[in-house]
């Protein structure tokens, strides 16, 4: 049996095996994890003797039982003889990915006095008599509180705060590899607004900025909006703000090489959540033709009972033709499909019936709203969240960036201005000479990127905001938006 799901690095396994020492038995073991539907991306000799050859085999997997099943293919095989199995990214995350260091050396007494009692006395009263001095005396110039309650974590839903702690350990050190930001994780056990609320408040005094990460909507927009009004630092909520950055640069360099304007173009975006939210009022921000927005009641549309108050803004200024059918009904003529929902909606046969050159952005993960592969069979550009396949459309392009220029220049809040021209800074990485179908966003790990963000940034908080489509939902439309961002 053979997985369809697609392998990727995060099941990647590592087997020590002994086969017998002939010439083709080191061929046989890649085949049969070929055929199993693994990927082999490493085999090392680990030792050998006359009759027997040790080799270490890692392979990517789709999922747990795919490693499994890969497993006892090879059990199955003549001569050979596993040894052990060792899932690569648990031994990565053993004892948690991200540590403390001191900046300054404690060697001998002179410096202990000065770092510690009776030095530090000092520092603290020139706080005391002048608190802006915080951000230029302790690590609040450079920290930011990655806040977390558990209660929508990636596509896993609400497993709390321990369980969420691998993805804000990850979170903290993406900000400090690609921005050379200190951030740490701030877990919450409780998913009460008004408890969330007072705690960050409490914190924020040892903080530059707050990222909300992973809490579920609509509670997110309410914690947001009232943080936003209760503290002088920016607080960034990353699933709405940094994927719907991401997306604007994505979309604005695949409309450059599908050569259609946002202006013309209809847009169906599953999803109506934070990413999803977020990502349409952008859109709107800068003169989409027009959405069609698409969550489990259905298409969003005028006539809807009983929607919440950001539902109801979006049926007010989404879908002039006020579709009210299923997904594969509304992406039927359309230009670009946004997932930010679940896996497996839609299938190439759907795909096929959107408009010529169509776009799509499957952003649902681990899993995609349409398999990729099917989707490149009939749309000009296809862009996944996946990091094994073309087009990844990663948060880790706009965060670091975006905080990284904030605090360079002690931004008191996150706008919507910033949120613009960090979109317009992404997409402009990529030259003209090098946008093509499978190249609308630059890598994560273009050096470019965090740099060209933070100036963007910087430009904003001194000024020089990024320019608009006037055709664009005015931004005192967008302000009265209830509950939501921007």
């Amino acid at each position: 049996m053979v997985t369809t799901r697609l392998p990727s690095a995060g099941f990647s396994i590592t087997i020590r095996i002994a086969v017998t020492a002939d010439a083709s038995s080191i061929g046989r073991l890649t085949t049969c994890v070929g055929e199993a539907g693994a990927i082999v991306t490493a085999l090392d000799v680990v030792d050998s003797d006359p009759t027997r050859v040790l080799v270490d085999l890692t392979c990517d997997t789709a999922d747990s039982s795919h490693a499994d099943q890969v497993v006892k293919q090879l059990e199955a095989q003549d001569g050979v003889d596993v040894r052990k199995v060792s899932d690569r990214t648990f031994l990565l995350h053993l004892g948690g990915k991200i540590e403390v260091n001191s900046k300054v050396a404690l060697r001998n007494r002179d410096e202990l006095s000065r770092a510690y009692t009776p030095g530090v006395a000092r520092v603290c009263m020139a706080i005391a008599e002048n608190p802006a001095d915080a951000r230029r005396l302790t690590i609040k110039r450079n920290t930011v509180a990655v806040v977390s309650d558990g209660s929508a974590v990636l596509g896993l839903g609400n497993i709390g705060p321990a369980a969420a702690m691998p993805v804000m350990e990850g979170k903290a050190a993406l900000f400090k590899r690609f921005g050379g930001v200190d951030a740490w994780p701030v877990v919450l056990d409780t998913q009460d607004t008004d408890e969330i609320v007072a705690i960050v408040k409490a914190i924020a005094p040892a903080y530059g900025g707050i990222n909300l990460e992973d809490i579920a909507a609509p509670r997110c927009f309410e914690i947001e909006m009232r943080l936003r009004e209760l503290l002088d630092i920016p607080v960034f909520h990353d699933d709405q703000h940094g994927t719907a950055i991401c997306v604007l640069a994505a979309l604005t360099n695949a409309l450059r090489v599908v050569g259609k304007d946002l202006a013309d173009v209809k847009v169906v975006v599953s999803g109506a959540g934070a990413a999803g939210t977020a990502i349409m009022k952008l859109l709107l921000r800068q003169g989409v033709g027009d959405i069609i927005a698409y969550d489990r009641r259905g298409a969003l549309h005028r006539g809807m009972d009983d929607l919440n108050p950001t539902w109801q803004w979006l049926t007010e200024h989404t879908n002039k033709d006020n579709y009210s059918g299923d997904l594969k009904g509304a992406i039927v003529g359309a230009d670009v499909f946004i997932g930010v929902s679940a896996p497996n909606l839609l299938t190439g046969d759907d795909i096929a019936k959107m408009a010529e050159k169509s776009i799509v952005f499957a952003l649902a993960n681990p899993d995609p709203e349409v398999d990729p592969r099917e989707a490149r069979q009939h749309a000009a550009v296809v862009a996944t969240g996946r990091s094994d396949q073309p087009n990844q459309i990663n948060n880790v392009l706009a965060f670091p960036g975006v905080f990284r220029g904030m605090l360079d220049v002690s931004a008191e809040e996150f706008t919507e201005e910033m949120a613009l021209a960090a979109a317009m800074a992404i997409a402009n990485v990529v030259g003209e000479d090098k946008l093509n179908p499978t190249v609308i966003v630059p890598s994560v790990f273009d050096a470019r990127v965090t740099p060209a963000v933070a100036a963007a940034i910087r430009a904003v908080v001194k000024g020089s905001p990024a320019p608009v489509n006037p055709a664009a939902v005015p931004e005192a439309e967008l302000e009265q938006a209830p509950e939501g961002t921007f």
